[in-house]
């Protein structure tokens, strides 16, 4: 999966989550994805690749860098509580849609809704 696909997935599942807005605070390179208030998705391209970083778990967040090489400590925020997800061969649909996958943001998304 390419990291414009990877962005557009992630996109349009949070637009079912409920309670979930989406804004350009940051300027049109910054899509924030927030939940009650909270951010809990940024997406952006870097140089040489379109990437969504999400907020999770501490725990979750080190086991997902651990198994996946596309996953990577979050890109400009706290290396403990955010992970970056990259366009490549380990990033599947799945991977990015499914809570059950353990991908921690529709999940935690949920939960600040009370979902």
């Amino acid at each position: 999966m390419d990291g414009q696909e990877l962005q557009k997935i992630a996109r349009d599942h949070t637009a079912e989550l409920p309670g979930t807005g989406r804004e350009h605070r940051f300027g049109p390179d910054w899509e924030i994805h927030k939940v009650g208030g909270k951010v809990f998705m940024l997406m952006t391209d870097m140089p040489g690749r379109s990437v969504v970083v999400l907020k999770a778990d501490p725990d979750d967040a080190t086991a997902l860098r651990k198994q996946y090489a596309d996953i990577t400590p979050g890109y400009h925020m706290n290396k403990r509580h955010w992970i970056t997800m990259q366009g490549g061969d380990t990033i599947d649909t799945k991977l990015v849609k499914e809570p059950a996958a353990r991908v921690p943001w529709p999940a935690g998304a949920a939960r600040l809704v009370g979902t």
